[in-house]
């Protein structure tokens, strides 16, 4: 993303992006401790599907499940800023008319069929809804495979990578030194998976640079958590710096 309106539009639902109609909710995450401890360290298979990038999770980010489905408003304006850039991409096509119904499928089919991976029998599957979610795309289904599977693969990254993030921490919560008396792993659970969006969503920013962004919007995405900011920053920190640490470099410069 090479705009400062592409970077706008990954922000949500961290930034809190006009336009943008929640119809599901959560995403996983990541954490770590305050003051620079660490719990563990996220890498692998965590590391390389966030490093693909993650898609725009519709809703807040407190729900215990991974979210049933992106947000589809943003994850529109994603693709509609992105088609151009792809392999397949044609332009005799146009994005409103013929490539976006093909995004769309892609996206929506794989929080419906979380259950299967991409196969000659999904392929086949997808054939038809294809056929009948088309519309008036003048696309047949040789050419908006690629932009269906793309969809689908940006969606299965993002729920994958989160489902695992809360499945790691949630194993180690027990253990974290910046955990608040009486809290609980429902309560943290919010502040894993911000750290986690907030660091692929602001690619480009230091830990400063966005805080002020992220503090403010808090109390709209913790859900149930009784923490305030306070209590529940060093988490948020800590999960933005363990993302870091699974990528290559040091994006955002502070030389973690």
């Amino acid at each position: 993303m090479n705009t400062q309106h592409d970077k706008d539009l990954n922000r949500d639902p961290i930034s809190g992006t006009p336009g943008s109609h929640p119809v599901g909710v959560g995403v996983g995450g990541v954490g770590g401790a305050v003051g620079g401890a660490v719990i563990g360290a996220i890498g692998g298979p965590i590391g390389m599907l966030i490093g693909g990038g993650v898609g725009a999770i519709a809703g807040a980010l407190a729900g215990k499940a991974v979210a049933e489905q992106l947000d589809p408003t943003l994850e529109n304006e994603y693709w509609s800023t992105q088609y151009k850039t792809r392999p397949y991409y044609d332009p005799q096509y146009d994005y409103q008319s013929d490539y976006g119904p093909a995004f769309a499928l892609g996206a929506t089919t794989r929080s419906q069929l979380s259950d299967r991976g991409w196969d000659e029998s999904l392929e086949d599957d997808l054939r038809q809804r294809w056929n009948e979610a088309r519309g008036t795309s003048r696309l047949d289904w040789e050419t908006a495979q690629g932009p269906v599977r793309d969809a689908w693969e940006r969606s299965d990254r993002t729920h994958r990578a989160f489902r695992e993030a809360d499945q790691y921490y949630g194993a180690q919560f027990d253990q974290a030194p910046y955990r608040v008396s009486g809290a609980s792993f429902d309560d943290y659970r919010p502040a894993y998976r911000y750290g986690t969006a907030a660091r692929t969503h602001y690619p480009d920013q230091q830990w400063d640079e966005a805080e002020p962004k992220l503090e403010r919007q808090w109390n709209a995405i913790k859900g149930d958590s009784r923490l305030t900011w306070n209590d529940a920053k060093g988490a948020v920190k800590d999960a933005w710096h363990n993302v870091e640490r699974a990528l290559p470099g040091d994006a955002d410069r502070d030389g973690r």
